[in-house]
């Protein structure tokens, strides 16, 4: 393949800078290169899920949520690093000794080997680059012929199961549940209804059951030539924004302010990332554990907004936000609802007890701080909010 050999040749041209590949359908792949080595590998269809992905297999304690991510972007100074917010982020992790060297290098390993497996199906593919001077590695460069022999690999084994019609980029969603119920266990059943559901790839699906995608696509392929599972496109996940123009309108900006945020769930995952978040976005931030302290501790400090869990244990958030609203000084509170449950009965009780908004887990930096922006930005300046 022409685009695979156009890999190899800045390798031996000892090449430094970007290499963006275009495919005919418009799908674009960053490769960062120093010396014809690899840095590292992104783009694609999915480029949040591939690193969500890796995050699971290869760092399964740094957090998932992008609300995380978002917190730890905002200690990086962007001067340092030319490309890659998810380069960036391993090197802080590494940095701060969240992670292992090893940890962030079969991280990347794995993403340059998925890329180049991505980049071998597509066609008319097109070729930019740009040099740079400035690329210097962080970790342990990957020479290309290695990473196009690993690729390689998986492609034989894809072909050899006979899954040339099929991409680990589509999504498994059940069509037919009622004679898929008939064909193995109830807990199968169960375990194929939560994963099959349309929302994860063959990719993410593999990740999830710890099994090889080659494997997992080929026992679905049984079922998709039954018609009782169909694979669809879908769309990645939110990413980040890591660059040093000024952002778009689209992206919402937070003007740096003393008001005070208040965060009452038990979970300490979500209250250190709020608390992350928040700080490095110019608020002070309060955050309460105990539902069954909440009141007393949110009248001592009165916050200017109350992000308020609705699952905890001894009373829950449609209890407590009640009560706020029953006291004269919270009247006018914004109170902002937090839920893994984003369903209509949610909604609409939480817009019974008094809520002002609500927002579904897992949180994201955008959701959040626009959420805050929505609320707390005076009045005259409604007018100009971009959501």
């Amino acid at each position: 393949m022409r685009h695979i050999e156009f890999l190899k040749n800045l390798e031996q041209l000892r090449f430094t800078g970007q290499l963006v590949q275009t495919d005919a359908a418009g799908q674009r792949w960053n490769f960062y290169f120093c010396q014809g080595r690899l840095l590292y590998a992104t783009g694609g269809p999915h480029p949040v899920r591939r690193w969500r992905r890796n995050l699971l297999t290869f760092c399964p304690r740094i957090p998932t949520y992008r609300l995380a991510w978002q917190a730890d972007l905002a200690k990086v100074d962007p001067t340092k690093h030319e490309f890659s917010w998810e380069y960036a982020l391993l090197n802080l992790w590494v940095t701060q000794q969240r992670i292992k060297l090893e940890q962030a290098e079969k991280f990347i390993d794995a993403a340059i080997t998925e890329v180049i497996f991505d980049v071998m199906q597509a066609t008319e593919v097109t070729e930019k680059i740009q040099y740079s001077k400035t690329f210097s590695p962080l970790f342990q460069p990957i020479e290309v012929d290695m990473a196009v022999g690993k690729a390689d690999l998986w492609q034989q084994r894809w072909h050899q199961a006979g899954l040339e019609g099929y991409s680990p980029n589509q999504a498994p969603i059940i069509k037919q549940p009622d004679q898929l119920r008939q064909l193995g266990s109830a807990q199968l059943y169960q375990t194929l209804i939560h994963l099959l559901d349309g929302q994860r790839t063959l990719r993410d699906v593999a990740v999830e059951m710890r099994r090889d995608v080659v494997e997992i696509t080929s026992a679905l392929q049984h079922f998709n030539q039954m018609g009782l599972v169909e694979f669809t496109s879908i769309a990645d996940l939110p990413g980040l924004v890591f660059q040093r123009e000024p952002p778009r309108a689209s992206q919402i900006m937070v003007t740096p302010t003393s008001a005070l945020i208040a965060c009452v769930d038990d979970s300490s995952t979500v209250r250190n990332m709020m608390e992350q978040l928040l700080i490095t976005s110019g608020y002070q931030f309060l955050g309460v554990e105990d539902p069954l302290r909440a009141i007393g501790i949110l009248l001592a400090r009165k916050p200017d907004l109350i992000f308020l869990d609705l699952i905890m244990p001894n009373v829950n958030g449609y209890e407590i936000c009640e009560k706020l609203r029953k006291i004269s000084c919270f009247r006018k509170t914004p109170i902002v609802i937090l839920t893994g449950s984003d369903g209509y009965a949610n909604r609409l009780r939480s817009n019974f007890v008094g809520a002002s908004d609500f927002l579904s887990k897992p949180l994201n930096a955008e959701a959040v701080l626009g959420v805050i922006h929505k609320h707390l930005q005076p009045a005259s300046d409604l007018s100009s909010v971009q959501l």
